[in-house]
């Protein structure tokens, strides 16, 4: 008797929390996210300039650029749902097309938390409970290589910009500025470097930390990388960069900035750089530093300051939030409760 009213009780209970789940906050965080997303383009400066730019571009010759920088969009999420998917088999196989969903749903928490932090707990949802936690640690290497490769190029980014500024004769302090966000740049990609490449050696020194010796457990999955997958994963994260800067050439284009290959190249792998070490919040500061940034570097090659902004403002939407608002709703399709109906299944009373 007692069995019957305690599966009842789990019944009803997990009955409860998936309704709320999926018909309150899913739609919650989707209109959470469309709204803010409005605030978000309405406190940019030109903003309306910009989106009429976009508009045209629907109208022109234009558009099949247009276009490909959006299926480039999902090649992007694809080479990096191929990445954790190669990261995470190391823990517990998963299906490409799951780890395709992780992924967008990932970026739909991303939006709220500086510098994309939220994106780890989105994609984790998509693992078994038990391994939930272990799949951070996995996750946060996945990040590792796609952050190693940006500092890298972000630095040769840094030394090409820097001479081009020393030519035109800047004030001698921004040329200041960047010698100290070169030199901070390198420190950290040569840390970066030594960490990425001896994860095993990093599991052992925290092992000695007094205190957090009984979390080891849940990062002890990193012995297992050998530098073979570590290359790998390098070698995808390059991949997605080179997708990146090809939106951008495209979307240059489409907004008539004339830039060669060469100067899109150095200008925006800085302003990935500032992206990766400035702290922002997708939902509140990304797109301000994104056109901040943008219109402080492309101005050096192009005076065609709408067109810079129409890009970045267009490259945002598509990277950031069409995926974003794709894993709003892939999140209502997640089953949190797998663990729970299996518990229920156990205590299931018998006939």
């Amino acid at each position: 008797m007692d069995s019957i009213i305690l599966y009842n009780y789990l019944r009803s209970l997990n009955k409860n929390i998936k309704i709320f789940i999926n018909y309150v906050l899913g739609p919650l965080v989707f209109c959470l996210l469309i709204y803010s997303i409005y605030r978000q383009i309405q406190r940019q400066p030109d903003w309306k300039q910009s989106l009429e730019q976009i508009k045209r571009a629907f109208d022109s010759a234009a558009l099949g650029k247009l276009l490909a920088v959006f299926g480039l969009m999902f090649v992007n999420w694809g080479i990096e749902a191929r990445k954790w998917q190669v990261v995470i088999r190391h823990l517990q196989p998963i299906s490409f097309f799951r780890s395709f969903k992780a992924t967008f749903s990932g970026t739909t928490l991303a939006f709220f938390t500086p510098n994309r932090m939220g994106e780890y707990v989105g994609r984790v949802w998509f693992i078994d409970p038990g391994n939930r936690i272990k799949a951070v640690s996995l996750t946060i290497v996945s990040s590792m290589g796609q952050l190693l490769v940006t500092l890298v190029i972000g630095i040769a980014g840094l030394i090409y910009i820097r001479s081009i500024v020393a030519g035109i004769g800047e004030d001698e302090s921004v040329v200041f500025w960047i010698n100290a966000v070169l030199y901070i740049s390198l420190v950290a990609a040569i840390v970066l470097t030594l960490l990425y490449f001896r994860l095993a050696w990093m599991v052992k020194w925290i092992e000695k930390i007094p205190r957090i010796d009984k979390y080891v457990n849940h990062i002890r999955v990193l012995d297992n990388f050998n530098a073979t997958i570590l290359l790998r994963i390098l070698s995808l994260s390059l991949a997605r960069y080179l997708v990146f800067i090809a939106q951008y050439f495209l979307l240059f284009q489409v907004f008539d900035v004339q830039l060669s290959v060469q100067e899109v190249f150095w200008s925006i792998s800085v302003v990935f750089l500032v992206l990766a070490i400035v702290p922002t919040i997708a939902l509140l500061t990304e797109l301000g530093v994104r056109w901040k940034v943008s219109l402080e570097l492309v101005q050096l090659f192009s005076n065609n300051m709408v067109g810079i902004l129409a890009t970045s403002l267009t490259v945002w939407i598509i990277n950031l939030v069409i995926p974003a608002l794709i894993g709003s709703l892939l999140i209502l399709n997640v089953k949190f409760f797998r663990n729970k109906e299996n518990n229920l299944k156990k205590i299931e009373p018998r006939p």
